[in-house]
């Protein structure tokens, strides 16, 4: 019963919340005037700002910003505004599983396959001030699963929730997740290959050998059919070696799961064999200790801001992590890897303003603008500026404070959290939550069924003579 009552709760939420965001006109104009504005661009930090929404981008940002005729005007005094919180490496959203454990290179599944736009925590990381996320495969497979970057936009449908011509991606994987360290087979059921750290730098590299032979054929088919050629057969389509194709060509960005510094290594120079480049180092947690060689290789780091010592391989991270590599010259990014963990990014951006001393901007940065250089997407969001989309974040406290809470999340130009909204509207769900728990109750409840009437006593036999 009472997840059946969490499940209607949670449908009524997301209909009064989705109805919300859609009672907004796509075209419409908001002004969000009077606040502390970090732009994380040219125009820097600014006092009593504005900025001008029009069509869900933004379209003006300064301090002497025109109101135009019919726009809705938010009254941010004393509040701060900020670029929305991007999530590097997130599991949310995701339907039936994140792991294709089953083999060691799943490179031909997708999570775009398997998102779920009912998932609860989505609302609840918007709440925490992230716009955007990417939804990352598991780790137990050195090629693991194709990647999806969302936008959180809560009510929408799977396909509403895809951020529109975000480059695609795939999870990879070292250390101790893919050679199944903690993972023993039932009975009857062989390990699977690879069991060890050199095994899993084998299986990339000879997927990867796979792949440019795969490459080679289709190029090949292509310049007969070019010169003339008539009834050519083209090659066997491989869904596995398409993507690893792909990120050959550049077309795909790599995101690798990885802790410990000789890892980093092996990974960058098997990259360099092969002619691409590692996007992104996710958790990192050794990166302090080969900044310079990531940064040479032109990789973008995401890491933790003082997760550490829950396995063996996190035993030499250090909370000065972000910092150190972001001095050595990495594009460095704080990731959740958690649900929970991903709805107060803002304060653990903070930490590296104590462990590092890391500027107020380049914290900030930490979860907006470098993570959307990360994934390639920040031509269209991480900063506030003229003609990027709108997704901003509203804080009644600084945003890096341990008191920052998100007051108002716009995405697209829409708001799709208001904290004044939600909490009135938690009386309501409680009122219906408690007439539908007595319905169930009451359905519920076994009937009593009726007594079975006392037997009627009956009339003693009337005693009758005895004749002889």
């Amino acid at each position: 019963m009472k997840r059946a009552l969490a499940s209607v709760a949670l449908i009524a939420l997301g209909a009064l919340l989705a109805a919300s965001a859609h009672a907004q006109p796509a075209d419409g104009v908001i002004v969000i005037q009077n606040a502390t504005i970090f732009t994380l661009g040219p125009q820097g930090k600014i006092e009593k700002g504005s900025i001008l929404i029009r069509g869900g981008k933004i379209a003006a940002v300064g301090r002497n910003v025109r109101v135009p005729a019919g726009a809705t005007v938010i009254d941010a005094s004393g509040m701060y505004v900020t670029p929305g919180i991007i999530d590097a490496h997130s599991h949310i959203a995701v339907d039936g599983g994140v792991n294709e454990g089953s083999i060691a290179v799943s490179a031909m599944v997708g999570i775009e396959e398997v998102l779920d736009p009912d998932d609860v925590d989505i609302y609840r990381d918007l709440a925490g001030g992230v716009t955007s996320a990417n939804v990352l495969h598991g780790s137990a497979n050195p090629i693991g699963g194709k990647n999806a970057v969302i936008k959180l936009r809560w009510g929408r449908d799977a396909k509403g929730l895809l951020f529109e011509g975000a480059p695609p991606g795939i999870k990879f994987a070292l250390g101790e997740n893919p050679k199944r360290s903690n993972f023993t087979p039932p009975p009857g059921v062989p390990q699977r290959y690879p069991a060890t750290r050199m095994g899993v730098m084998d299986v990339i590299r000879r997927a990867f050998i796979e792949a440019r032979e795969y490459r080679k054929q289709w190029q090949q088919y292509q310049q007969r059919v070019a010169a003339g050629e008539k009834n050519v057969i083209p090659p066997r389509r491989d869904l596995k070696l398409e993507p690893l194709v792909e990120i050959l060509e550049g077309k795909r960005l790599v995101h690798a799961h990885c802790y410990r510094a000789d890892e980093i290594l092996q990974l960058i120079r098997l990259a360099e064999e092969f002619g691409f480049r590692i996007a992104t180092f996710q958790h990192v947690l050794e990166g302090y200790k080969v900044a310079k060689e990531i940064a040479a290789h032109g990789a973008g780091a995401s890491t933790f801001s003082d997760w550490w010592a829950y396995k063996v391989e996190a035993y030499d991270a250090i909370p000065y992590n972000a910092a150190l590599m972001t001095e050595r010259g990495v594009v460095v990014s704080i990731n959740s890897d958690s649900a929970e963990e991903a709805r107060h990014l803002n304060q653990e951006a903070g930490k590296a303003m104590k462990w590092g001393g890391l500027s107020e901007t380049e914290a900030l940065k930490l979860v907006t603008l470098n993570p959307a250089k990360q994934l390639r997407i920040d031509k269209r969001v991480g900063s506030i500026e003229v003609g990027k989309d709108a997704d901003l974040v509203l804080y009644k406290e600084h945003p890096l404070s341990v008191y920052a809470v998100a007051q108002k999340v716009l995405i697209d130009g829409r708001v799709y959290f208001d904290r004044e909204q939600d909490i009135a509207r938690r009386t309501e769900i409680e009122k219906e939550k408690k007439e539908l728990k007595e319905k169930l109750e009451k359905k519920e409840k076994p009937k009593e069924e009726p007594k079975p009437e006392a037997p009627k006593e009956k009339p003693e036999a009337a005693v009758l003579p005895m004749i002889f």
